[in-house]
């Protein structure tokens, strides 16, 4: 079976679970209630589920931000959809007057950029690999989110980052941004790093009592991401997905979590387990503090097991 097929499988198992959980909870009032959360000087966070994409929640599981500077307002993560992006730049015109000066995306999974049509009048910055994953995968990423949250998605339409960015060092007003590319969680992951405040924020890189997903993942790079936010002097971790922490006590949660994922999946390779039988592989307590545990897992098999059964078969020239 094709990586590709096996993909699509996984995605449809999404799918799938979102339309029931969905039909289970119904959609509710649509609107996001958007409030932010001071988290540091001139710094705002939108916190999101730590669930899985569903019509009740209306796909918003990311934590979003934005910092008011001298210069104007930095925004991190536009959201699941037109309308998150929308409520979000409301929110934030309650907060501040000051304009938009720029938006920072930091992957191309759906719910960081989604919402970027609400923000179509600044630039919209990412790096060189997550707007080449757009460009190829962002009707796809929609479609299929538009399958999951149904009405929440109205009128959301692909919105392609605009300016390229690399790392580098970069000041708005008081603020001084330090980018920080990497890869690993995808293909190109972006982390941000005010260092007037101390706050990092680190894109899917680390999840903080949230099972990570995988579904672009090459796990033994994701850990040399994990090693990078190691080594830097921070204030407060702000995960993409998850808690919001003063230390890095979440960065060893996720290192431990892919540590062992990628070794049981390439012992029950070489034990001869189908993939049939990993999905049922049975899980440490010590990991029943990340949400949404087990049905993570069955997808991190489907998309991690295809590569490491084919790094174990036997070369034959």
């Amino acid at each position: 079976m094709s990586m590709r097929l096996l993909r699509r499988l996984a995605l449809a198992t999404i799918v799938t679970a979102g339309l029931l959980s969905g039909a289970a909870q119904g959609a509710g009032s649509l609107s996001y209630d958007l409030k932010p959360t001071r988290i540091a000087p001139d710094t705002y966070v939108f916190e999101g589920s730590t669930k899985h994409f569903t019509r009740a929640n209306g796909g918003n599981i990311l934590n979003s931000a934005f910092i008011v500077t001298a210069d104007g307002v930095i925004v991190i993560q536009t959201g699941p959809s037109r309308r998150y992006g929308e409520e979000m730049r409301a929110a934030i015109r309650k907060v501040t007057a000051k304009p938009v000066r720029k938006v920072f995306i930091s992957n191309l999974h759906p719910d960081y950029w989604l919402g970027s049509q609400a923000f179509a009048d600044v630039p919209i910055a990412a790096l060189p690999g997550t707007i080449a994953g757009i460009q190829e995968e962002g009707n796809g990423i929609a479609e299929n989110m538009y399958r999951l949250v149904g009405d929440w998605m109205r009128g959301t339409e692909v919105t392609v980052p605009t300016e390229p960015v690399h790392g580098s060092t970069v000041r708005f007003g008081d603020h001084r941004l330090r980018l920080i590319p990497l890869s690993g969680h995808t293909a190109a992951d972006l982390m941000i790093l005010d260092e007037t405040t101390g706050v990092l924020f680190t894109g899917g890189v680390v999840f903080c009592d949230r099972t990570p997903t995988t579904p672009h993942a090459i796990v033994a790079d994701w850990l040399k991401e994990l090693d990078t936010v190691d080594a830097l002097d921070i204030r407060l971790l702000v995960p993409n997905h998850g808690h919001i922490r003063p230390d890095k006590a979440c960065v060893a949660q996720t290192r431990d979590w892919l540590t062992w994922l990628d070794g049981t999946l390439r012992h029950a390779v070489d034990s001869g387990l189908d993939m049939t039988e990993a999905l049922d592989l049975p899980i440490p307590e010590r990991f029943e503090v990340l949400d949404v545990l087990r049905e993570e897992y069955r997808r991190s098999v489907a998309h991690l097991w295809p590569k490491i059964e084919q790094s174990a078969l036997p070369r034959v020239d």
